[in-house]
């Protein structure tokens, strides 16, 4: 169910049963609270496991917001008729985790201090999740979902998304051995994700033979390409590696079709899944490549079941789901699965029980170990608003 306590309206655009909490208040100082650990008891001993949910509904990764709201939606849905987790009913309340990072931080600072959660879930840029992070540490557990550099170590952080050896690396060997792809062109947002990326994305194309013949870092929000597109063309890639963001890659990789570029330089992308591919639109799709580990075309049960489930509680018309809007489903299930073989959803158990443990989720089996995602990776080319899985590593 969703929490109804200090509410503001559903935004247009997502649904109309979706409720933000408020945010802090123009020119307040948020503030930090003691642990208190006759509030954590208190807290173990309620029916309801209140989670609170950081999903991103403004800025460049706002795109992502309905999917992953529903995705988070249903996954609730399905485990509260199954009896909930450890016994207690989900009680969800969504933030926006969209605009400057230290507006995200007061919200949690607020969420943490007087909304009395459980458990922080998010899906939203690194940036906000290395500032969450310092406030959740040795308070509450912190689920993050998405695709992200790797590297995660902060005690009660769990990551279960795809990181770049197990996405990206297989992809670029590929496009090697298959395109022969030697000059490489890397761009992506301004930010902890790309950065890091990058550095271990160099390391690869030199495994592959190959070299990078120019790199760029893009500010969040910026949407004029073609000082880009021209030192693009000037140094004459073999493919171009897209590490930018929503709305940002949306715009790149319009420009990039519409300047010709497409016919003749592949492109290969960390994060574009289905809802990026339906804005970048079916003309700018030509040689467009795309890493992930779940794509909503996979042929498997699992996925069968988790699209049926989710068309059916949505609608046909619902956002397309992708493996960012999805990734909020599996965080869900991964939380169950780790609270049962702790038999606690108290930080320390909980966090160490995640450590080291296969769940299922649309992805089918997902093995965490020592903190790292490890599942079937799929590459994919676009079709049109489409993708097409070419290979499974």
């Amino acid at each position: 169910m969703l929490s109804t306590g200090s509410v503001t309206a559903g935004r247009p655009g997502l649904p109309p049963s979706l409720l933000f909490r408020s945010p802090p208040r123009r020119g307040a100082v948020p503030f930090l609270a003691p642990f208190d650990p006759d509030r954590a008891e208190r807290r173990g001993a309620r029916n309801r496991l209140r989670i609170g949910n950081f999903l991103t509904f403004s800025g460049s990764p706002g795109i992502w917001g309905p999917a992953a709201t529903n995705s988070a939606l249903l996954a609730v849905s399905e485990i509260n008729r199954r009896g909930g987790i450890l016994g207690r009913e989900i009680e969800l309340s969504f933030y926006d985790s969209g605009g400057a990072v230290e507006d995200v931080a007061a919200r949690a600072r607020d969420a943490l201090d007087f909304d009395d959660i459980d458990v922080v879930m998010g899906s939203h840029i690194s940036a906000v999740r290395l500032a969450l992070r310092r406030l959740t540490r040795g308070r509450i557990p912190y689920v993050y979902t998405p695709v992200y550099e790797g590297g995660e170590r902060t005690p009660g952080v769990m990551a279960i998304g795809e990181t770049p050896h197990s996405q990206t690396r297989p992809a670029i060997h590929w496009l090697a051995e298959n395109k022969g792809a030697k000059r490489w062109y890397l761009i992506g947002s301004d930010y902890v994700w790309p950065w890091q990326s990058h550095l271990q994305t160099k390391i690869y194309i030199g495994e592959a033979g190959g070299h990078v013949v120019g790199e760029e870092f893009v500010p969040v929000g910026h949407d004029d390409h073609e000082a880009h597109l021209a030192r693009i063309r000037a140094t004459r890639p073999d493919v171009v590696l897209i590490s930018l963001i929503g709305t940002d890659s949306i715009t790149f990789n319009r420009a990039f079709g519409e300047s010709g570029l497409a016919a003749t330089t592949l492109r290969l992308a960390g994060a574009v899944d289905e809802t990026v591919l339906l804005g970048i639109g079916a003309d700018n799709t030509e040689n467009l490549y795309s890493a992930s580990g779940y794509f909503n075309c996979i042929g498997s049960r699992a996925n069968d079941e988790f699209m049926s489930l989710y068309t059916a509680m949505f609608g046909v018309d619902a956002p397309p789901v992708g493996s960012v809007g999805q990734s909020n489903y599996e965080g869900l299930r991964f939380l169950k699965a780790a609270a049962e073989r702790a038999g606690s959803l108290s930080l320390h158990p909980l966090a160490a029980a995640g450590r080291n443990i296969v769940y299922s989720g649309a992805r089918g089996e997902v093995a965490i170990r020592q903190g790292c995602a490890g599942m079937a990776m799929h590459l994919a080319a676009a079709d049109g608003l489409d993708f097409r899985i070419i290979r499974t590593f």
